[in-house]
């Protein structure tokens, strides 16, 4: 049965998603710390770019723009729902996507899973475009709307949080 005054959905966006949607989850979900935060935050900011579709897509790079929507719908979500949050006794692992860390053992890749997350806000987010998404520091401050000299302070210090919490010396 068809909703009455529902619009149908472009198929270009369609495709979009489907070609792209995968990649939206993972990083909503190294942003939130769980998938069903993770699957919020991709369907509020596709929720967001479905009406504007056609003036998206006709950017130059629409991935990369609604990539900034997902972080500013993560932001928002944060602000808004940070005060209820607890912290989890236990990471699950077993949702964690492969990429960075693939070599760490499994209790390695929980103690950076946990070091990643109780990271401030801001931090989590420049060292996950940074080393995750690999983004240069360029498109991190385009992206965030912060400027490229702050996006390597907040890097440079969140790496250097990790380091410390895994044990490593800087040199």
């Amino acid at each position: 049965m068809d909703d009455v005054g529902a619009r149908p959905v472009p198929a270009a966006f369609d495709d979009w998603v489907a070609a792209r949607g995968s990649a939206l989850l993972r990083l909503a979900y190294v942003l939130t710390g769980n998938a069903a935060d993770a699957e919020d935050v991709v369907q509020d900011a596709l929720s967001r770019a479905l009406p504007r579709w056609d003036q998206i897509s006709r950017l130059d790079d629409p991935d990369a723009y609604v990539r900034r929507m997902v972080v500013n719908a993560h932001t928002s979500w944060w602000r808004k729902f940070r005060r209820r949050e607890s912290p989890a006794a236990d990471v699950r692992t077993d949702e964690v996507v492969t990429g960075p860390g693939e070599g760490l053992h499994s209790d390695e890749r929980r103690r950076l899973w946990a070091a990643c997350q109780a990271l401030p806000a801001d931090q989590r987010t420049a060292v996950v475009l940074r080393y995750y998404e690999q983004l240069e520091y360029d498109e991190i401050a385009a992206l965030t709307g912060v400027r490229e000299g702050t996006v390597r302070s907040r890097v440079s210090r969140g790496i250097a949080v990790l380091r410390q919490e895994m044990g490593e010396r800087d040199e």
